[in-house]
């Protein structure tokens, strides 16, 4: 098991958010609890990421209505794989800074990613990709470039025309930041809406850079993604 106090300059620490409730996914419980091949989603992220030799401390950002589901239900697992659960907050950018604030040793020169906790099928390779990349320019997020045609419309679909895709990629994660520089980026943040932490950091003057990674990267939002995750996961286990 790693210690949450290993900063050796290879490691990067990861803040994987899971306070949300995940309405689309219609379940009561928070999606993340659902079996993925006989794994919570959120578990198999953890090993995903744990498999990575570079990934040092983790910390799962909570809903206080979940910590009993969590710590009773996982608590060995949690230990063993070393990851530290924090109390989220209502939004998305709220969980990230309760998990910035949890990284007290890290050094600010040190890497922080931020990785959906339903995206458990990331790829050793492209997490390699874009620490390596974060570590020589600061900022740095997996995307995927778009491949199918793209159409604009603003008149309610009356018409429309189309977007040059040349250009256009999907945001996924996950972002990866030096550590003074995302702490930065929220400090600046003064509530007006960014749907990722890439945003922020572009607010505050600082280049985000693309590394092009897997398509097969899914983030599990509606009932239908876990079907198509397990398929996913089978080929991944089956393939070399």
């Amino acid at each position: 098991m790693l210690s949450a106090l290993d900063v050796s300059p290879d490691k990067v620490a990861v803040i994987m958010p899971a306070a949300g409730r995940g309405r689309r996914f219609e379940r009561d419980e928070n999606k993340l609890f659902a079996l993925l091949d006989g794994k919570p989603i959120w578990l198999q992220t953890v090993l995903r990421l744990r498999s990575n030799q570079r990934v040092g401390p983790i910390v799962m950002p909570i809903s206080a209505a979940d910590e009993s589901s969590f710590r009773d239900g996982y608590d060995d697992q949690l230990q063993q794989l070393d990851v530290q659960l924090v109390t989220g907050g209502k939004e998305r950018i709220d969980s990230v800074q309760c998990g910035l604030q949890a990284l007290t040793d890290w050094p600010d020169d040190g890497l922080v990613a931020i990785h959906d906790a339903a995206r458990p099928l990331v790829r050793s390779a492209d997490l390699d990709q874009v620490f390596d990349k974060a570590a020589l320019c600061g900022a740095a997020i997996l995307a995927v470039p778009v491949t199918a045609t793209v159409k604009r419309s603003s008149d309610g679909g009356l018409s429309c025309r189309t977007v040059d895709r040349s250009e256009l990629s999907l945001a996924a994660t996950p972002q990866v930041f030096r550590l003074a520089l995302l702490r930065q980026a929220y400090q600046r943040h003064r509530g007006r809406p960014a749907t990722d932490d890439a945003q922020l950091v572009a607010r505050s003057g600082h280049d985000v850079a693309l590394v092009h990674g897997a398509s097969d990267n899914l983030k599990v939002t509606l009932p239908t993604d876990l079907v198509i995750a397990e398929a996913i996961l089978k080929i991944q286990n089956e393939t070399p």
